[in-house]
């Protein structure tokens, strides 16, 4: 990959595991690089407000349509999905890129990488802003303790075959899946990407992959690390942002997160929903600033 010249998004593209990934590469290209990681039902474009203020700031971010979202990376199987690889396509971005390190920023889905790359891979981390999403080992805790099974009840429902597929399009297609908060602009763009049965397989295999018998603990075959519930802490400086109205995300997993983290920790309640970087782009641009800075010296 070369830098997109400043100011201009690029669309370019890596490789993992034989699959080819389209990343949105924008801002200046000397700048510090911030990887951009979205969730579900969402593509690399939830960034783009975000994007544009970090650009001001003299930082370079990646955004990649991440793993069943991209055309050219839609594997079938289920297990093609598990934690382990979706991490070595964020290892493999950097590795194209030609960087040591990024600050990593993730929200919904997108934050449970960017947790579980923190936790096995630190030294590429140079800071880690999550926004929405707590740590998975504190969200599991909050499902057996608190009321985060309450909120996660609909999760379920997807490790039906066929079905969820073709419900999940129609309610993109009428704009019922995202009525909670999207903006319009952003829900054509993810319906356009995602409006059919066949190209939400991918990204519902994620909740597959985690949900199904022994997913959580998948152990790390590649990376040669223990799966996205172990008790590894995190060790590189992190801001988890949460939005207090957030339907999908509860205080208990939220407050517990501070357990698991072994570094400068800053936690940052917004009175907001979930759709974070859609929503509330200079409040998340400004967390991310705090562990970004600006340009490179």
């Amino acid at each position: 990959m070369v830098p997109s010249p400043a100011n201009v998004t690029c669309v370019e593209r890596f490789t993992h595991e034989g699959l080819t990934f389209d990343v949105l590469d924008a801002g200046p290209p000397a700048g510090s690089a911030v990887v951009l990681l979205h969730g579900f039902p969402q593509d690399a474009t939830a960034w783009d407000q975000v994007a544009s203020r970090l650009h001001a700031h003299g930082l370079r971010t990646l955004a990649p349509h991440q793993r069943g979202y991209s055309p050219g990376a839609r594997p079938g199987r289920v297990s093609a999905y598990r934690m382990k690889h979706l991490v070595g396509d964020v290892l493999a971005l950097l590795d194209a890129a030609g960087l040591e390190q990024a600050h990593v920023v993730g929200h919904d889905w997108g934050g449970a990488v960017a947790w579980s790359l923190a936790q096995h891979r630190p030294e590429r981390v140079a800071s880690l802003t999550v926004l929405s999403t707590p740590l998975p080992r504190a969200l599991a805790w909050a499902t057996r303790h608190g009321d985060q099974w309450r909120r996660s009840w609909y999760l379920l429902a997807f490790l039906a075959p066929v079905a969820p597929e073709r419900i999940l399009a129609r309610q993109l297609g009428d704009g019922a899946l995202l009525r909670q908060g999207v903006p319009d602009d952003h829900q054509q763009r993810y319906a356009a990407r995602l409006g059919s049965p066949a190209a939400l397989r991918g990204p519902l295999n994620w909740y597959r992959a985690a949900l199904r018998p022994g997913g959580w603990r998948d152990p790390w075959h590649e990376l040669d690390e223990p799966g996205v519930l172990s008790a590894e802490p995190v060790r590189v400086p992190t801001t988890l942002v949460w939005g207090r109205r957030d339907p999908y995300l509860g205080r208990d997993a939220v407050e517990r997160t501070a357990r698991h983290v072994e570094a400068d920790y800053r936690f940052v309640e917004l009175d907001a929903g979930h759709w974070l970087p859609e929503r509330e782009p200079d409040a998340v641009a400004t967390a991310v600033l705090a562990r970004a800075g600006g340009p490179q010296t």
